[in-house]
């Protein structure tokens, strides 16, 4: 019948849409969760001085790290199409993946606010970067992420479905649910980025250090691939949110698999950008590539810094020589004035 027809071909789209995510996620790991280890280990072992930009990265390799960990358990459910692993560890291991989803963009928050402060504000740069502050702000984000991502412990439950499937996934009014992962994923991180952005271009054409320097480069290059990779997924999450037209809620359930797996390449792509910013030092420095890459980043942004609170001094050294000379003009004339009227 036409029913059983357009069931099969639903059927076939949905295998079809886990055996792609299944195969992504594969390619995900092998790149990833060694990526990520050689980043951590790059800056532990190999990094001769720690900058608030290393500090910064060291924490998103292990967040994108830890994600990548979790990934074999995503691959077997999604070979399977079927949940094996019990209750708890379904609370637990999304528990974990929407922690680090949150670590992940509010890392790379922090690090479009440290530009913002280092080149719009440079001379209030020594009061963030020093290592208590900088620990502080740290513990608070994470703590932050543990406590926004609960309502996976709460709602996630491994239960049968009506193709008598037995899923991971939270058995209440998702809206809400999807709805605090979009602004507290996306909308608020990705807003702050944008602002600070827009300031750091704004302050760079204004002075004659708009150089693009690596460290530019490499943070920009970052944001921007976060960005491709978790779009579509918080797209998905919207179009759900608003209850739109049955047709949109077939597409938007075909393809969550595979936008879910699309989000998860922006955790193996950053290693793959340090490879790149930093094959200039491989010849050179061997494995210590990645490390020194990271050390000359920092020495960036403080030679940066450096330089716009400089200019800053300088304009407002220049200002004070103009209103003394005013000063003086003013002083001067009136002097000349008091003469005049005696002479009289």
């Amino acid at each position: 019948t036409a029913e059983e027809n357009r069931g099969n071909k639903r059927g076939r789209t949905f295998r079809s849409s886990t055996v792609t995510g299944t195969l992504i996620l594969s390619i995900v790991f092998l790149l990833g969760f060694p990526g990520n280890l050689f980043v951590i280990w790059s800056i532990l072992a190999r990094a001769r001085k720690q900058s608030v930009t290393t500090l910064l990265i060291l924490n998103l390799a292990l967040a994108d790290g830890s994600l990548m960990a979790l990934t074999p358990f995503f691959i077997a459910y999604l070979a399977f199409m079927n949940w094996k692993m019990g209750t708890v560890m379904c609370k637990v291991l999304f528990y974990l993946c929407l922690a680090n989803m949150y670590a992940s963009i509010y890392l790379i928050m922090l690090m479009s606010i440290y530009r913002l402060v280092s080149i719009v504000w440079p001379q209030r740069i020594s009061v963030i970067t020093g290592k208590r502050t900088i620990t502080r702000v740290l513990a608070v984000m994470w703590l932050f992420v543990m406590v926004a991502s609960i309502p996976a412990l709460i709602y996630r439950d491994a239960r049968r479905n009506k193709e008598n499937r037995t899923v991971c996934d939270s058995f209440h009014d998702k809206d809400p649910d999807y709805m605090l992962e979009n602004v507290l994923g996306f909308l608020v991180p990705y807003g702050i980025i944008l602002v600070s952005y827009i300031c750091i271009l704004r302050r760079i054409r204004q002075t004659k250090f708009g150089r693009r320097i690596r460290s530019e480069k490499l943070i920009l290059a970052i944001v921007v691939t976060f960005c491709l990779f978790w779009l579509p997924y918080h797209i998905i999450n919207m179009v759900q949110v608003r209850h739109v037209s049955s047709e949109l809620e077939k597409i938007w359930k075909k393809f969550r698999a595979v936008t879910s797996t699309v989000a998860f390449i922006s955790s193996c792509a950053n290693p793959v950008l340090y490879f790149f910013a930093g094959k200039s030092y491989i010849r050179r420095e061997g494995l210590a590539f990645m490390a020194r890459l990271f050390e000359a980043t920092g020495m960036d942004y403080t030679r940066k810094s450096r330089l716009n609170s400089q200019n800053s001094r300088d304009k407002d050294k220049d200002a004070e020589v103009v209103l003394q000379d005013k000063d003086r003009d003013s002083s001067t004339n009136s002097n000349s004035n008091i003469k005049l009227t005696t002479e009289k």
